[in-house]
């Protein structure tokens, strides 16, 4: 997608609150109250906070899947109203299609977009290069690694061109060192085809070596209560920045926030 050429917010939450009906109780459930955040193209944010806080509902309203309570979602400035085509989303299972190859797998939201097989093919096999998947677009899912499989969940997601991308914690059941190059090439993915991205993550250090902010979510009901600059440069190298001497600083900073050290106290 081109850039704008009035820049104007990537996607933005404003005045968002989100209630659901309580199991078997006549009184809702407040997950998120009075969110505001606006991320501007090319940005990548993350968002942390205690579990059950209300990151995944943002991202479901982000993506369409589900409508504020209150408040408006806007991406590229137009109110989300539904499913929408220039967001896409990851998740942390890869959900590949076991019956259709890896490029097949690629290839599927521009299936639905009706895009000429030879245009798919053409995405899919630069994608499979990009994320080192090359030899493998024959492949069943079954016959890859995790890391792999979640390598090719990543390519489908880019493979629709989206303006924005929406991740919750893809990469938190792989093994370290496996996070850790996967990491590395969707931040110079992201970087490359200057994406706007989404991050949920639980993981301190990871939100810090791929962010360019840190937005702080509260318990439920959610709300943002701190923003962290991410003061760093060389966005699209987490390895790098993984050694950088600000990388501690940040992470305590956002140990201090969610209070993780008081609950370390008490064990």
């Amino acid at each position: 997608m081109k850039p704008l050429s009035n820049p104007q917010p990537a996607i933005e939450f404003i005045g968002v609150d989100k209630r659901f009906a309580a199991k078997g109780k006549s009184a809702e459930v407040l997950a998120a109250t009075n969110v505001n955040l606006s991320i501007m193209p090319g940005e990548v944010v993350s968002l942390i906070g205690p579990s059950g806080c209300g990151k995944s509902t943002l991202l479901n309203m982000g993506a369409g899947l589900s409508k504020p309570t209150m408040g408006v979602v806007k991406v590229d400035g137009q109110v989300v109203t539904g499913p929408n085509p220039h967001v896409a989303f990851m998740l942390q299972k890869d959900l590949l299609m076991p019956w259709r190859t890896i490029l097949e797998n690629i290839e599927l939201g521009l299936e639905f977009r009706q895009v000429s097989k030879s245009q798919r093919r053409e995405v899919s096999l630069k994608l499979l290069s990009q994320c080192h998947l090359s030899g493998f677009g024959d492949n069943y899912p079954h016959q890859l690694s995790g890391g792999m499989r979640q390598r090719a969940a990543m390519a489908r997601t880019l493979a629709v061109d989206p303006l924005v991308l929406l991740m919750d914690e893809p990469f938190s059941a792989l093994d370290a060192q496996t996070k850790m190059i996967l990491q590395q090439d969707l931040a110079q993915s992201v970087a490359m085809q200057g994406k706007t991205v989404l991050f949920i993550t639980h993981d301190l250090v990871e939100a810090v070596a791929m962010s360019d902010r840190i937005l702080v979510m509260s318990e439920r009901p959610g709300t943002i209560v701190q923003e962290i600059k991410v003061q760093m440069a060389q966005r699209d190298n987490p390895m790098l920045r993984r050694k950088h001497p600000q990388l501690g600083t940040h992470v305590s900073e956002l140990m201090d926030l969610l209070r993780l050290d008081a609950h370390a106290d008490m064990h």
